[in-house]
């Protein structure tokens, strides 16, 4: 029987890393559906390749215009989701880029038996909300960022009480051998060359100040149930180790694979019963290189500050999140320096209503929205005096 399988996000590099994996199994994947923002060419190319049930469109505009293109076709297009349209998955995909992701992966999680997430954002502000509904519906989570799919197979048969520490590694981005003095002079076209992973513009910004980071401590301590304090972050510039477990009778383990999407998605897919040769070719075929690990230079990426503070309190990572996606699009439009986004997250917590949003408890969707809504708009009129 072949296995049904949904994406949220197919258009980005992890839904078509997906779907990649889908082309060399085809006889085993069963596509329910898909959604995405507004790639037409993209959209309308799936459609084609992979016929899903389903295919949910964001932006209006798009929507209408592939609706009209496929109207003879058994195909249902829609332009939001709703549970009550799409039957069950075994296997959903979560990789709706920004706060936009939260939504619909709360609703995937009811109509699917595992979850696959990718959506940092939806982890940091929405997590309580994801695992309960995760418990009500019996849904396996699995996250699948390399540094927390890493985590998760090191610890998912240790004693959670026995972790000294937990080191995630970071390549340092594109910048990490720059001078702080050229910082100033740092271009959007510059903070786009990662040189290990090839990613979407606002997760290769992120990289590149170090805030993906901060935003992947936030996660580890949601996921996994650890305390900040255990929590930090190591430079590793190869980007082959993602992820070190430290344990208090002096042993550490580490998990290694080469800097590639394919291996934890294919992973997690198959729960490992997969030869990755099938869907990967290796870069570094029979050889293990040389691993050096150093602390984070604070100069160079000031962000690392606020590690202790991004769960400070219950919505501290919503606020974060929210003023740094309006900081990363406003450096990207070239309407703000690159130092800027570190000097805006800085500023937003020592705004004088910072505590009276960040201590609220974001016990349901609305009030995450009234929170994200508040930093946007508190970033947007601050901007020029960041």
């Amino acid at each position: 029987m072949k296995k049904i399988l949904s994406i949220l996000g197919s258009t980005g590099s992890i839904g078509k890393s997906t779907l990649n994996i889908v082309d060399k199994k085809k006889n085993i994947f069963k596509i329910n559906y898909l959604t995405a923002n507004k790639n037409f060419k993209l959209i309308c190319n799936q459609i084609v390749k992979y016929k899903p049930k389903i295919f949910i469109i964001s932006d209006k505009f798009i929507f209408e215009k592939v609706k009209r293109k496929f109207k003879n076709k058994k195909i249902l297009i829609l332009n939001t989701f709703s549970t009550r349209d799409i039957k069950k998955s075994d296997i959903t995909v979560s990789a709706i880029p920004g706060i936009a992701g939260l939504e619909p992966t709360l609703l995937a999680i009811k109509k699917t038996k595992k979850i696959l997430i990718a959506n940092k954002e939806s982890i940091i502000c929405g997590w309580k909300l994801i695992h309960n509904c995760a418990l009500r519906f019996k849904t396996k989570i699995i996250p699948i960022d390399s540094e927390h799919f890493s985590i998760y197979k090191l610890i998912e048969k240790e004693n959670i009480n026995s972790i000294k520490k937990i080191y995630i590694t970071a390549s340092g981005g594109p910048f990490l051998n720059y001078q702080r003095k050229n910082f100033k002079k740092i271009k959007p076209k510059d903070a786009l060359k990662h040189p290990k992973w090839k990613m979407g513009n606002k997760i290769s910004v992120d990289s590149s100040t170090l805030m993906n980071k901060i935003f992947e401590i936030a996660e580890a301590e949601k996921l996994f149930n650890i305390k900040n304090k255990k929590l930090e972050i190591l430079i590793h510039p190869e980007s082959l180790v993602h992820a070190i477990i430290e344990f208090k009778n002096g042993l550490k383990k580490f998990l290694y694979h080469e800097t590639s999407m394919i291996i934890p998605l294919a992973n997690a897919i198959f729960n490992e019963k997969l030869k990755i040769k099938s869907f990967l070719k290796s870069k570094n075929k029979n050889q293990i290189k040389n691993l050096s690990f150093k602390k984070v230079d604070a100069k160079k990426f000031p962000l690392i500050s606020i590690k202790q503070k991004i769960n400070q309190y219950p919505s501290s990572s919503i606020i974060i999140n929210a003023a740094n996606e309006i900081l990363v699009e406003k450096f990207l439009s070239k309407k703000l320096d690159f130092l800027g986004i570190s000097r805006g997250i800085i500023k937003i917590l020592s705004d004088s209503n910072f505590r009276k949003y960040a201590v609220k408890n974001p016990t349901n969707i609305n009030l995450i929205i009234k929170i994200d809504k508040w930093a946007r708009t508190t970033i947007k009129k601050n901007l020029q005096y960041v």
